[in-house]
């Protein structure tokens, strides 16, 4: 079966949470290593386009300086970047075991189908409520956001990939997904390793046919999905891939800061 094949039926639940309050705002999650933020100027300027979008405001000033004074000293670590609108941006910063970053196959995660409609958008909505309710409901299963139609959209913490007749597929950013920074990275990486590519739809259905699953994020990075037999050999050269990315990645990659200021 082809992983893009089309599902005229689902018979995965309907996500029955709310849908996310756009007043609560819009946030960023980061990783940070050894005190550096990862990935911080494309992060900054995901939520300065939703930002814009949404609320037709810009980044606040000082955000990136107040991202960079909470990573500082931090070993490894989660950091939240939240802005809502007629707030200043607030930052939050927890630990993070090492062996929920770049996970080995071993730890791979199970999948757990959820239906909503029209997806959650391509915005990282701060009001969580819809996906925390299905991730309490599923634990430890991770949900699977897919639409009425059984096309796949994205997990609740992360952007989806599938490995089918050796190419690598990834349901495209059409503003039903968030387009993350890592689901960019990992695109980038494939084609400078010579990995066929395609963004298109993806059937649930059609997972039976991928030989590699695996989940993108910004904290875990490349996540596998567990229930695949083959060898994950694109999945591990992606991975080894995206570790030396972070290992080379500098604050301020890209230029300067959409930050309302120069700092």
């Amino acid at each position: 079966m082809s992983c893009a094949s089309t599902s005229s039926s689902v018979t995965a639940a309907e996500a029955s949470g709310p849908r996310p309050d756009r007043r609560a705002g819009v946030f960023e999650t980061l990783l940070v290593r050894d005190g550096r933020p990862l990935e911080l100027q494309a992060h900054l300027a995901r939520l300065d386009v939703s930002l814009r979008a949404l609320f037709g405001a810009r980044m606040p000033a000082g955000a990136r300086r107040l991202v960079l004074d909470r990573a500082r000293g931090a070993g490894l670590a989660r950091l939240r970047l939240t802005v809502a609108p007629g707030a200043g941006p607030e930052v939050t910063l927890a630990p993070v075991a090492a062996t929920l970053v770049l996970p080995a196959p071993e730890r791979g995660v199970e999948l757990a189908p959820i239906v909503v409609a029209g997806g959650i958008g391509a915005h990282k909505w701060a009001d969580r409520r819809l996906l925390a309710e299905a991730e309490a409901e599923l634990a430890p299963r991770v949900p699977l956001l897919l639409d009425r139609d059984g096309a796949v959209l994205e997990a609740s913490r992360g952007n989806v990939f599938a490995v089918c007749d050796r190419v690598l597929l990834t349901p495209p950013a059409d503003g039903r997904i968030l387009p993350g920074v890592t689901r960019r990275r990992v695109l980038e990486l494939a084609a400078m390793l010579g990995i066929p590519v395609r963004e298109e739809a993806i059937a649930f259905d059609g997972l039976t046919g991928a030989t590699e699953v695996f989940l993108t994020g910004a904290v875990r990075g490349i996540e596998p999905v567990s229930g695949f037999d083959a060898e994950p050999r694109i999945t591990a050269a992606l991975s080894h891939a995206l570790r030396r990315s972070w290992e080379l990645d500098d604050v301020g990659r890209g230029g300067g800061a959409p930050d309302g200021q120069r700092d």
